[in-house]
Order: C-alpha cells, then sequence, then structure tokens
C-alpha cells in the first residue's frame, strides 16, 4: 500500500485545500492506520474573530429566499459528489474506516444536501384556528444566527453535514470545531464549501467557519455569546459539561451523546439474518460509533445455539488496513481507546464475564491499534455492562422473558439506539409502544447502526435529548414566532377579558 502521509498531501491538493494549511502547522495529524503524522496543520483558535464575521454573514444570508438558500446546498451536494472519492479515501486514512464506510459517510453527506434541498420549499408553519373574529393566527419559522457545531472523529464529515445542511437553508451562518483528531477533513470539506460558494456567487463572506483546536476552542464556541444554536457530538460526559453551560446563556442545546445500545433476539428469530445484523452493529467502524451495538440478549432457547455461530464469526471477521478491499475491521483511533478496550475486559472477567476475542491484531504498524473485537458472555446485567466503552465489546446475557429483556435494555443512563429481532408481530408492537424501548431509534429485524438520513437521529435520557438530520430536526436551527393579525375594526380580547376604558 501507498505511503499514507504521501497519500493525504495528494488528496488534500486534489480537493483544493492550500499546502500551507496542512504541511507546516503547530498540531501534528495521526493516521490510525500507521500510528505516524501525516500532516501539520495551523491551529486557528479565534473564535471571536470567527462568530464577528458569522454574524456579519448571517445579517445578509437570512434576508436571501430560502429556495435560494437551497440552490447553494445543491451546488454544495454536486462538489460533494464530484470529490466523493477524494473525500471519502481521506475519512478512512485519517479516521481509519474501512473504504465502504468512508464513501457511505461521503454519500450521506451528498442525501442530506438533496433532503435539505427540497427542505427549502418546505419551512411550513401552521395556520390556527383563532377564538376572535376577525383574526388569523399563525406560527412562522425564522433563522436562529450562527450556529455552532462540535463533532467527533468518529464520523468526521457526516455529523458536520447534518447540521450545516439544515442550518444553512433554514438562513444561519456556520462555525464548525471538528475533532482535533480529525482536522484535515474538515479543512477539505471547507475547501468543498469554498468551490460551492465560488459557483453561487453571493454567499456572504464568513458564512462558513472552520476552528481547529484543542478542547479551549470548544469551550470558547459554547460560551460565546453570539452563538444562540450550538449542536455537540461526542460523549455523555462532555455533554454534562456543554448543558449547562448553554443553559447558563438560554442557548439551544442539540446534543448527540453516547449510546450503550442493546438488542433483543427472541425465539422466532432468524437467526441467519441476525447474525448478520449483529456482526456489523457490534463491530462495524471498529466499535466507535455512538450506535454501535454493545449489549446482546439472548432468548434462553436459543442461546446455545447462536453463540457458537456469532463466535465463530468474530473469530473470521477480517482485520486489517482499511484500504485493502477485503478488510472489515480497521484499527481503533489511538492509545487511549485501546488501553480502555482492555480496562474494560478485564473489569467484564473480574465480574465473572467470560471473554472470546480483544486482544490486539499485530498489522506490523508499531503505532497503530488494532483489536479483535470481543465477545463477553456475562451473568448479569450490572457493572460495566451498564457503560459505555468505545470499542468493539459486546457483552450477551440471557434471558427468559420479554418484558424483563426490554426492561434491562431500559435500564442503562443513554437512549439512543436498540432493536429486536423477531418474526412475532406483537413482540415486534409491544417493543415499539410506548412501554417498550425507551430509545431515539428503535428498529425492528435490523440492528442498531445504520440509520438513514430521512429520520431524524438522536436520543434520549443520557443520550441528550437532540435530534440531527431528518425528519422536522429543521425546527432546531429555527425560532418560531406566533402572529396575530386582526383585520376587523374590533378589538376583542382573548379568553373574554373586557378592558374599556
Amino acid at each position: 500500500m501507498r505511503d499514507v502521509r504521501d497519500e493525504t498531501t495528494e488528496l488534500l491538493e486534489k480537493i483544493g485545500v492550500p499546502a500551507a494549511q496542512f504541511n507546516s502547522g503547530d498540531l501534528s495529524v495521526t493516521s490510525p492506520i500507521t500510528g505516524e503524522v501525516i500532516a501539520e496543520v495551523h491551529t486557528q483558535g479565534d473564535v471571536d474573530a470567527a462568530v464577528a464575521r458569522a454574524r456579519d454573514a448571517f445579517l445578509k444570508w437570512r434576508s436571501v429566499p430560502a429556495p435560494r438558500r437551497g440552490e447553494f446546498v445543491r451546488l454544495l451536494g454536486e462538489e460533494l459528489r464530484a470529490s466523493k472519492a477524494e473525500l471519502g479515501r481521506l475519512v478512512t486514512l485519517e479516521a481509519g474506516k474501512v473504504t465502504s464506510e468512508g464513501l457511505g459517510e461521503v454519500q450521506e453527506m451528498i442525501d442530506i444536501c438533496d433532503f435539505a434541498v427540497g427542505l427549502s420549499r418546505q419551512l411550513y408553519g401552521l395556520t390556527i384556528a383563532s377564538e376572535r373574529a376577525g383574526h388569523r393566527m399563525m406560527e412562522s419559522w425564522h433563522p436562529a444566527g450562527v450556529v455552532g457545531i462540535i463533532s467527533a472523529f468518529n464520523f468526521p464529515v457526516a455529523v458536520w453535514s447534518w447540521n450545516a445542511a439544515l442550518a444553512l437553508v433554514c438562513g444561519n451562518a456556520v462555525v464548525w470545531k471538528p475533532s482535533e483528531k480529525t482536522p484535515l477533513t474538515a479543512l477539505a470539506c471547507n475547501a468543498i464549501f469554498e468551490r460551492a460558494a465560488k459557483k453561487f456567487g453571493d454567499v456572504p463572506d464568513g458564512l462558513h467557519a472552520v476552528l481547529i483546536g484543542a478542547r479551549e476552542i470548544g469551550e470558547k464556541l459554547v460560551d460565546h455569546k453570539d452563538v444562540p444554536v450550538l449542536s455537540a457530538t461526542g460523549s455523555t460526559r462532555m455533554g454534562r459539561e456543554v448543558g449547562p453551560r448553554l443553559a447558563a446563556r438560554f442557548a439551544r442545546p442539540i446534543l448527540e451523546l453516547g449510546g450503550n445500545n442493546a438488542a433483543i433476539v427472541c425465539p422466532t428469530a432468524d437467526l441467519d439474518l441476525t447474525l448478520r445484523g449483529v456482526l456489523f452493529s457490534a463491530t462495524g467502524t471498529a466499535g466507535q460509533r455512538c450506535t454501535t451495538m454493545r449489549r446482546l440478549f439472548l432468548h434462553d432457547s436459543l442461546y446455545d445455539d447462536f453463540m457458537p455461530k456469532l463466535i465463530a464469526a468474530y473469530s473470521s471477521v477480517p482485520i486489517g488496513d482499511p484500504r485493502e478491499e477485503k478488510t472489515l475491521i480497521g484499527p481503533l483511533i489511538d492509545a487511549g481507546s485501546f488501553e480502555n478496550m482492555q480496562y474494560a475486559l478485564e473489569r467484564a472477567r473480574s465480574q465473572g464475564g467470560k471473554v472470546h476475542g480483544g486482544e490486539r491484531f499485530e498489522t506490523g504498524a508499531s503505532g497503530a491499534y488494532y483489536a479483535r473485537p470481543a465477545l463477553a458472555e456475562m451473568p448479569a446485567h450490572e457493572g460495566i455492562v451498564r457503560e459505555e466503552t468505545f470499542a468493539p465489546i459486546l457483552y450477551v446475557m440471557r434471558y427468559s422473558d420479554l418484558d424483563e429483556a426490554i426492561a434491562l435494555q431500559n435500564d442503562v443512563g443513554a437512549g439512543l439506539s436498540s432493536s429486536i429481532f423477531t418474526m412475532n408481530m406483537r413482540e415486534a408492537e409491544q417493543f415499539l409502544s410506548a412501554a417498550g424501548s425507551d430509545c431515539g431509534i428503535a428498529n425492528v429485524n435490523i440492528g442498531t447502526s445504520g440509520a438513514e438520513i430521512g429520520g431524524a437521529f438522536g436520543g434520549e435520557k443520557e443520550t441528550g435529548g437532540g435530534r440531527e438530520s431528518g425528519s422536522d430536526a429543521w425546527k432546531a436551527y429555527m425560532r418560531r414566532a406566533t402572529n396575530t393579525i386582526n383585520y376587523s375594526a374590533d378589538l376583542p380580547l382573548a379568553q373574554g377579558v373586557t378592558f374599556e376604558v
């Protein structure tokens, strides 16, 4: 395979990122594929200047008709199509995703742009029946202002696009703080944005900004008085810090945090389909998705039949350089992730768990951290099972009663994604009912990962309650006004109140 740094440089140049932005900076970027430094970028921490420029741009952009704003996002989608191969490959090099996942992430960006273009003609408000004669009541939606985005390393470009595409058609400006582990893909997205802006012709200067750097830059963005909406993707720990700070200044949070996601396998499940669904959800992206399946409840009647098949599948799944076509599991992002995985497995063993796999997988790259996915057969739903470890660990437990399994699935802090495998309609409907899964995503006969852009993405409880991407998630990027118009010659008051002088 080609040298990772040389390939990275070639891709960035082809996308249009100026060489000065990635070959002489103060922040070293490493690739999880080899652990080697592949670029040096400049930290860009002047948050006040970026937000001020974005605020000025917003004051102009908000008056551009929404369908016209949609035309710009259409152009952005076209530029993403033109650079899909290069940007997808860059995701692989910088984040360690296998080739199909890197390309799939860019396709998700293209899809959300298409969605946003249609949305630009559907920013609907309601007309509401008034109790007063000669009056009309309605609601209207207006741009919120500057939208801040803080994204994580595991989806370095798709999460930005979910937020940015909607924020832009809604009339907002965007300031983006990507993970310091994946700044190159952010610089690439900004170059693609600028290409679209040049074609559009009259995009206000400062409408989109990228801030490269560490935690303190994100904190400044969170605390900035001129950022009324902030979307943050990351750990629950991060959300516990970000949420109160936004609340203190009455800013609107869109929090997409952790997920200790579970699946329930019922006696009637199609076990071949279930095996494939579990394998992707639990091991895809090396377990580094917020929707990764981390807990599996198997019915007593099929446990002894299903577990050997699952163990065999885990032992044979191809691990290695994510650029190779046969690879299905690439590296963990860094040494810290591998250490956290090993610590969790030691705790599982100390709590009576039987662990299969989980050891380091040697590829010859001493600075890279590849791991075999791990299965941990656990005696009870307690301890480490109730915590999220951002690594390919699946805790497996028996159950005998569906009500019990649903209660255990819900008995964790997070509430992001969930699934049930069953051919029984009553079991499926119970799982989807108000008495079933308490997660923001509840699936039947598919795994916990792989959400489509058409549905609102996010979860409840410690997942933060935010929603991004499809459905009516656009409303989070706008402010709502209720309007009442009196077209009569009278002035009746609501609720029959009289006030005559």
